[in-house]
């Protein structure tokens, strides 16, 4: 049991710091290539903080734990939410940017509710739904909409991106330990999840949405807290949409190609309770000082995500 906890936390570590090496190492590249820090915002970094949940969604598909893949992303972005964009507008009350509001936080509903459609086989009152390999598709199809409209569409401002200047070897170097990383820290964490799961008798599902979820939003949770830090807290909440916008467009898509995901009821309390935090996102900067997520507002998120983890706890 010891030892299973301690892998499960030397995998967290290795899948943390392999994504921060290579969206360091890819970053370098790309500014030694002269591209604009605003598609190095947009494509590397900002899906360099999905990377954990996309490396252990690949790795549980091909261990065939797709109860893990599915709480594993649902988790994180309940986490994202409720807990992360809860502590950061406590920390600091959090302005929120005209596209966040009007383009990114609304469409990061949509493609939920995309994905509720294509496995709503629970809601009909069916045991299981399936999200097959042409659902998977379309998340993807939907997600490259929503890139389409931020480069081509959208007037997005020049994006204050930390990058490292490294040499072409050192970043090369930096990949390639990314890679390393992130592929042996996925492995153990699903593996040692199982396991887990299994000594204390608790589902794949629990442990997903749990532990790893929470373990793979990290990344997310440490660019936050340190943007608001910073000052720099326009980007807070940009940061958490897109990770959620990812999560499910990317990360299911390609999970959903590589391994038909089957969808349980037990998961159909999981999407409301995703569903129901991003209307709640939604209401919280539309309804009031639309410009500001304030510390009230963010008490009461931290204390949601207390109580539906609490709950899913004494449930499981």
């Amino acid at each position: 049991m010891l030892r299973t906890i301690i892998l499960l936390i030397i995998g967290f570590v290795l899948l943390i710091k392999g994504a921060d090496f290579l969206v360091n190492g890819a970053s370098a590249i790309a500014r030694k290539f002269h591209i604009p820090e605003m598609i190095i915002g947009l494509t590397i970094v900002a899906f360099g903080t999905s990377l954990p949940e996309l490396v252990v969604n690949i790795q549980a598909a091909f261990a065939g734990s797709t109860d893990i893949a599915i709480s594993n992303v649902l988790g994180s972005n309940i986490s994202n939410i409720l807990l992360i964009i809860g502590i950061t507008s406590i920390i600091v009350p959090l302005p929120i940017h005209r596209n966040t509001r009007t383009v990114d936080i609304p469409f990061m509903t949509l493609i939920l509710i995309v994905f509720s459609l294509l496995v709503a086989s629970p809601f009909a009152g069916e045991m299981t739904g399936v999200l097959d390999r042409s659902g998977a598709l379309i998340l993807l199809l939907v997600f490259g909409i929503f890139i389409y409209y931020l480069f081509f569409d959208a007037v997005v401002e020049e994006a204050d991106i930390e990058t490292h200047s490294y040499t072409m070897w050192k970043s090369l170097l930096f990949i390639v330990l990314g890679l390393v990383g992130l592929t042996f820290g996925g492995d153990m964490i699903v593996d040692s999840a199982q396991k887990l799961a299994i000594s204390r008798g608790m589902s794949e599902r629990l442990i997903g949405l749990t532990v790893v979820a929470l373990g793979t939003s990290l990344p997310e949770l440490a660019t936050s807290v340190t943007a608001v830090l910073k000052g720099k807290t326009d980007l807070a909440i940009g940061n958490v949409v897109w990770s959620n916008i990812f999560n499910i467009g990317i990360v299911l898509g390609i999970t959903g190609i590589i391994h038909p995901l089957p969808f349980s009821m037990g998961s159909v309390t999981d999407l409301v309770a995703v569903i129901t935090a991003s209307i709640l996102l939604f209401l919280s900067v539309v309804i009031g000082r639309r410009e500001l997520l304030e510390r009230y507002q963010g008490i009461i998120f931290v204390i949601l995500y207390v109580g539906y983890m609490g709950y899913m706890i004494l449930a499981g």
